[in-house]
C-alpha cells in the first residue's frame, strides 16, 4: 500500500516558555501598549528593536504591525508618492505589488531566473524606469547582491529588500536585509518568528528611521525608543510626518523577544529539513532541483522545484496526486489565484506587459511549506511521495 503522510503543513511549533511567560507578565500588568510604561520601565517592542537591529548590524529599527506595512512606509520614508514607479519582482506574493499600490505608486515589474531570483539583465534594461526599487526575497532565494546593488547604486536606485523569507539568512555573509537602504521583515506565524502578525524595519539611515517612527504612530514619544535616532533628528520631521499609526504592540514584542534570541538554532533545523528534502527529490525524471549558490546562506522554511515546460494538466495532476497521499504542493502556474499563489497577471491594479520569459517559469514552479514540526523522517517520506507521484506523471507523459 502507498505510504500516506499524516502531517500538517500550517502547524507550527509551540511559543516558547520564555515567550508565554513574558506575555503573560504583559497580560497580568495590561500595559499593551507600546508607550504605556510605567516610571524607569523599557516596554517590550523598545527592547525587541533594540535586540532585532543589534542581530543583523543595524542602526536602527521599527517594529510594526507587519512586513507589508514596514513595506509601505519605508517607501514613504524614501518619498515615494502617487504616480511614481516603483521597481518590483514578477515573481513574489500580493503585499510587495500591495504595498506599493498602497501609497499611489505603479510597480514595474522585473523578470525571473531559473534559479527563482530577479533577473538582473532585466533588471540593467529597466533600471531607469524607477527611482527605487522593492526586492523581494521570494521564498528565501537570494541574487547576487552584490551585483544588483552595482546596477542599482550606478542608476541612482534606493533598494527596500523584503526579507519576509529571509529572516536570518545571508549573502557573503551580510544578512539579507542589510544591503539597501531599509530591510523589512515579517513576524507572521508562517515565518520565521511568530507573533501572529508583525514585522520589523531596519536602517542605517536616521532619516529614514525617524520618519518610520512617526509614520508608525509615536506621538511625539520617540525618546521612548532605544533603536531609534536621537532627538535632534526629529525636529523638523515630526512636524511633516503623517502618523500612520501600525505600531507593534508589547504583547507580540514579549512572544518574539526569546523567539529573535533563538533564530540561529531555528534556521540550522530548517536547513537540515530543507537538505533532507532536497537530497529526496534531487534527480527525479523531469524535476529540477533549486541549486543554491555558495554565497547565499538560506533559511530553508520552504522549498521549490521546477517542472520545467511540462503542460498544465501533468503539473495540476501532480499536485493532485500529492495532495492524494498527504502533501501539500503550491503551484505558482495557475490561470486564477489560489491561496497565496497569485502572479504578476493577476494584480489588475498593477499593469504589465506580458513577460513570456518569466511566465515560462512560473508555470512551472511549485512550492511546499516546511514546518519545523516536520522530522526529519517526515522529510524523508514527504520527498518519497513527491518523487514517487513527479515520477509517474512524467514517465505517464513521456
Amino acid at each position: 500500500m502507498s505510504e500516506v503522510f499524516k502531517g500538517s503543513f500550517t502547524q507550527q511549533e509551540p511559543i516558547p516558555e520564555a515567550g508565554i511567560e513574558a506575555a503573560l507578565a504583559v497580560l497580568r500588568h495590561g500595559r499593551l501598549h507600546r508607550y504605556n510604561t510605567a516610571p524607569g520601565e523599557l516596554s517590550e517592542t523598545a527592547l525587541l528593536e533594540q535586540e532585532f537591529a543589534a542581530s543583523v548590524g543595524a542602526r536602527y529599527c521599527v517594529a510594526v504591525a507587519s512586513g507589508g506595512y514596514a513595506m509601505g512606509t519605508a517607501l514613504r520614508a524614501l518619498g515615494v508618492k502617487p504616480g511614481d514607479k516603483v521597481l518590483s519582482n514578477a515573481f513574489t506574493l500580493a503585499p510587495v505589488p500591495g504595498a506599493i499600490a498602497a501609497v499611489g505608486a505603479e510597480p514595474v515589474f522585473v523578470g525571473v531566473t531559473e534559479d527563482l531570483t530577479i533577473d538582473l539583465e532585466d533588471l540593467a534594461e529597466k533600471i531607469g524606469a524607477a527611482r527605487v526599487l522593492l526586492l523581494s526575497h521570494m521564498r528565501g532565494h537570494i541574487c547576487d547582491m552584490n551585483r544588483l546593488m552595482e546596477i542599482c547604486d550606478g542608476a541612482g536606485v534606493q533598494v527596500v529588500e523584503d526579507c519576509a523569507h529571509t529572516m536570518g539568512a545571508a549573502w557573503n555573509g551580510v544578512p539579507s536585509g542589510r544591503f539597501g537602504a531599509v530591510g523589512c521583515y515579517s513576524c507572521q506565524t508562517y515565518k520565521h518568528v511568530n507573533a501572529g502578525e508583525g514585522g520589523f524595519l531596519v536602517t542605517d539611515d536616521a532619516e529614514i528611521a525617524a520618519r518610520a517612527v512617526m509614520m508608525s504612530g509615536s506621538y511625539m514619544l520617540y525618546e521612548r525608543h532605544l533603536a531609534a535616532p536621537p532627538p535632534e533628528v526629529f525636529e523638523t520631521i515630526r512636524y511633516e510626518t503623517p502618523n500612520i499609526s501600525g505600531r507593534m504592540d508589547n504583547l507580540r514584542a514579549a512572544i518574539l523577544r526569546p523567539q529573535v534570541a533563538d533564530l540561529e538554532a531555528q534556521c540550522t533545523r530548517w536547513n537540515a529539513r530543507y537538505k533532507r528534502l532536497e537530497d529526496g527529490i534531487r534527480g527525479t525524471p523531469g524535476l529540477t532541483v533549486i541549486e543554491r549558490p555558495d554565497e547565499e546562506r538560506i533559511v530553508g522554511s520552504s522549498i521549490q522545484f521546477l517542472l520545467l515546460d511540462w503542460s498544465t494538466d501533468a503539473v495540476q495532476e501532480v499536485v493532485t496526486r500529492c495532495a492524494r497521499r498527504g502533501v501539500e504542493l503550491k503551484w505558482f502556474g495557475a490561470s486564477e489565484p489560489l491561496g497565496f499563489t497569485s502572479r504578476y497577471d493577476s494584480w489588475r491594479y498593477a499593469r504589465s506587459e506580458p513577460m513570456p520569459k518569466t511566465d515560462r517559469i512560473l508555470a512551472g514552479i511549485v512550492d511546499m511549506r516546511v514546518p519545523l514540526t516536520f522530522s526529519l523522517e517526515d522529510c524523508d517520506m514527504v520527498a518519497r511521495i513527491v518523487r514517487a507521484e513527479t515520477g509517474a506523471v512524467y514517465q505517464n507523459a513521456a
